[in-house]
């Protein structure tokens, strides 16, 4: 039986991906996150200077065969910053976003699954967190952290676990009482087995596409945070902390504003094209 069980898995696993594959869409976008994370992984073999070498001598460079990109007001290469940007700009995306899955599908999976009094105190609490704007909320909890990688990448995965919790919640409420689980209770199954074996595995995929959109809007909401000085600060090569940095120059060289938010706009457009082609992979029935 279990045997059965893995290669359904595998089969549903390879039907997805092969409806994937087959939206183009989604697979440009997955291959722009693929090299980014590349540049970012091996930006130390790619970057023809380190990151945050000055040299006053050629500050405020324009974009030229030396320089790709130019170089900011302390002589340091645009180009350099940004590939070893990626890795602060998508490690708070994807690492804030797993903190905030697990977390809430965590809790959401539980409080789904038992309803009752438990479920009302926790949503409550829920509804009082998300009755403050979700930029202010971030903005409240970096106050209070401070600034830094660290305390950024901790207020953003807080602040979305409230969402997270909720759409969990909403996906094992709909499906608690089918027959299967009335089968696994009739068995004796354990109330956490039940939960997280046989029931997140179907109420998983609405997760799966809202993490991947989620990423991209952390990394904005972390370069917003940044740019108003409460996120990741410079020196720092975080794309917002650079656009912070370089707002003072925008109208004699508008190439120090240019090139970090083309980075932070393609690498959302990418995220949420990969997230719909998901959303329609894992639901078909979801695709106009």
């Amino acid at each position: 039986m279990a045997k059965q069980m893995r290669i359904k898995r595998n089969s549903q696993f390879l039907d997805i991906m092969h409806r994937l594959s087959k939206n183009k869409a989604a697979m440009a976008g997955l291959v722009l996150i693929i090299i980014e994370v590349l540049l970012a992984v091996f930006a130390k073999f790619i970057v023809p200077y380190d990151w945050n070498a000055i040299d006053i001598a050629n500050a405020n460079s324009f974009p030229s065969l030396q320089h790709l990109m130019g170089t900011d007001e302390l002589g340091r290469d645009i180009f350099s910053r940004i590939i070893y940007g990626a890795r602060y700009s998508l490690s708070i995306g994807i690492f804030a976003t797993l903190i905030t899955t697990v977390i809430g599908t965590f809790i959401g999976a539980v409080v789904g699954y038992y309803g009752g009094t438990f479920d009302n105190i926790i949503m409550r609490i829920l509804d009082v967190i998300q009755a403050m704007p979700p930029i202010l909320f971030n903005i409240c909890i970096a106050t209070a952290l401070g600034s830094g990688f660290m305390n950024t990448l901790v207020a953003l995965a807080v602040g979305g676990i409230p969402g997270a919790v909720r759409l969990v919640r909403g996906s094992v409420m709909s499906i608690r009482k089918v027959e299967y689980l009335e089968s696994a209770d009739s068995i004796n199954c354990s109330k956490m087995r039940t939960i997280f074996v046989h029931v997140l595995p179907n109420a998983i995929s609405p997760s799966i596409v809202s993490a991947t959109m989620n990423v991209a809007n952390l990394i904005l909401t972390a370069a917003s945070l940044s740019f108003i000085g409460l996120g990741v600060q410079a020196p720092t090569p975080e794309w917002g902390a650079m656009l912070s940095a370089s707002r003072n120059y925008i109208r004699n060289y508008p190439y120090m504003v240019l090139f970090p938010g083309l980075a932070i706009a393609i690498t959302v457009l990418a995220l949420n094209m990969l997230g719909d082609g998901l959303r329609d992979a894992l639901d078909p029935k979801l695709k106009d």
